[in-house]
């Protein structure tokens, strides 16, 4: 089978995570599979964040957690030491399908390289805030962003699941 076909149909997402960082070797590799998603028209609306400061990475997923309304103590980025996040330009108008195909990317290239993902959702949500708009203004991304997602990274503290059966009825042919 073909290598990348292949990690297409293995990957899985992950929800536990070991403590060690992520090599920047591995995250600027899965930040140029980011990179290189199609987008409407070739624009390259997204824009990717990458976070392995922990402190940030802490405070973002606190702000999601007060979001998705869990209990304090819970960590939606699943104690994953690093996080792509991933925004785009809001007046675009393939902008979200842009942003999610490069987060499509991230993660088949984290599988690739050994890695565990994890789609976040609620960034929208964070980027809507005025503490997220400020965490934008600090790191110096001007303009109007929509936040697509995290992908949050790192070892897999467990072994991957087997995929769960395909639902019927999933694909119909027009010939």
């Amino acid at each position: 089978m073909n290598t990348v076909i292949e990690h297409m149909l293995t990957r899985r997402s992950v929800r536990k995570y070991r403590p060690e960082p992520v090599p920047q070797e591995l995250m600027d590799q899965i930040i140029r599979a980011g990179t290189y998603a199609a987008s409407g028209k070739g624009h390259q609306s997204a824009v990717i964040v990458a976070i392995t400061n922990r402190a940030l990475r802490d405070r973002l997923s606190e702000l999601n957690r007060q979001i998705g309304g869990w209990e304090e103590g819970f960590d939606p980025f699943y104690g994953a030491p690093a996080a792509l996040l991933v925004l785009a330009e809001k007046q675009w108008p393939t902008h979200v399908y842009d942003g999610s195909l490069v987060m499509g990317n991230l993660m088949l290239a984290a599988h690739a390289l050994g890695l565990g993902s994890c789609w976040i959702n609620r960034a929208r949500e964070t980027f809507e805030t005025q503490e997220g708009k400020e965490i934008l203004r600090i790191l110096g991304i001007e303009g109007e962003h929509e936040g697509i997602g995290y992908c949050v990274l790192g070892y897999p503290a467990d072994p991957l699941p087997a995929a769960a059966p395909r639902k019927d009825h999933f694909v119909y042919y027009a010939k």
